[in-house]
C-alpha cells in the first residue's frame, strides 16, 4: 500500500522535479529503530542511495511538535513529506492545506479526503489477524483473565484491540480484560512494567500492541509476540512470530 501511494504521488509531481532528485522529508513520532517507522526510513534510505531522492528526517517528534516540524520541512522546499499522524490527524491536514504544492504521504486512521488532494494516506489493516489471534488467546487462557497493552486509545489501536477481544469471546465467552494505554508509541520500560502489573493482577495471557511486553517474558516466562515489532533475539526460542501479539504465562 505504501509503494502504490508513493508511486501515485510521485507521478503527480511536475516533470522538472521528477527529472532530478525529489526532496523527501520524513517526520516520525518514533525512533527509526521502531519497525513501523523503520520500514519507511529504510525505504527512503534505499531511494536516497539510488539517487532518486534527497532524504532528511526527524525522529521522536512529539504530537505537540509534529505540526511545527511538518511546516518547517514544507517551508524548506520538500516536495514529498512522509510520516505517521495517528495522534495528530487534524493538525497534519491543516498544515498540508497550507502547502498545496507539497505532497504528503501519511500513515493515518482516517480515509482519503477529496478536499485534500495533496494528501495520501495508508495503514496496515491487520484487524483480521488480530481477531484470529484473539480466537487463539481465548483457547490458551486458563483463567479467562487477559491483559492488553496499547499505545493510545485512537481508532488505529482501538480497532485492533476490539477485534482481538471479539476473537477471544469466540472461544472464551466469559473472558475479562485488563486494558491499559501507556501514552506513548515507544516506551518499552513502561510497557514492560504495565505487563508485570497485569500478571500480578492475575492475567495469564497478554496482548502486546506496543514494544516492551516481550521483554517481560524474559522474566515471567511468557510466550511473547507483537503487533508491530520483532522481539529481541535474546527472547527464548519458544517464541514464534504471529500476526498480532499473544503472550501466555505458563
Amino acid at each position: 500500500m505504501l509503494g502504490a501511494g508513493a508511486a501515485a504521488l510521485l507521478a503527480g509531481l511536475p516533470k522538472a522535479q521528477a527529472q532530478s532528485a525529489i526532496k523527501l522529508a520524513g517526520v516520525y513520532t518514533n525512533p527509526v529503530e521502531q519497525q513501523w517507522c523503520g520500514r519507511l526510513h529504510a525505504a527512503s534510505e534505499a531511494a536516497k542511495a539510488a539517487g532518486a531522492v534527497d532524504y532528511v528526517y526527524s525522529e521522536n517528534v512529539s504530537n505537540t511538535d509534529f505540526a511545527r516540524v511538518l511546516r518547517e520541512y514544507a517551508e524548506s522546499g520538500a516536495n514529498l513529506i512522509i510520516g505517521d499522524i495517528f495522534g495528530v490527524e487534524q493538525e497534519a491536514r491543516e498544515v498540508a492545506a497550507d502547502y498545496p504544492e507539497v505532497a504528503f504521504l501519511l500513515g493515518s486512521s482516517l480515509p482519503p479526503d477529496e478536499a485534500a488532494p495533496n494528501v495520501a494516506v495508508f495503514d496496515n489493516y491487520i484487524q483480521d489477524a488480530s481477531y484470529l489471534t484473539g480466537i487463539i488467546a481465548g483457547a490458551m487462557t486458563k483463567n479467562g483473565n487477559i491483559g492488553m497493552v496499547g499505545g493510545f486509545p485512537i481508532p488505529e489501536v482501538n480497532r485492533l484491540m476490539n477485534a482481538f477481544m471479539a476473537g477471544v469471546k469466540e472461544t472464551r465467552p466469559d473472558a475479562k480484560f485488563q486494558i491499559s494505554f501507556i501514552g506513548s508509541w515507544f516506551d518499552p520500560p513502561k510497557a514492560k512494567e504495565t505487563a508485570f502489573a497485569m500478571t500480578d493482577a492475575g492475567a495469564d495471557v497478554l496482548y502486546a500492541e506496543r514494544f516492551g511486553v516481550s521483554d517481560a517474558a524474559k522474566e515471567r516466562t511468557f510466550w511473547p509476540s507483537a503487533t508491530s515489532s520483532t522481539p529481541s533475539p535474546t527472547i527464548p526460542k519458544r517464541w514464534s512470530p504471529r500476526p498480532c501479539g499473544i503472550s501466555r504465562r505458563r
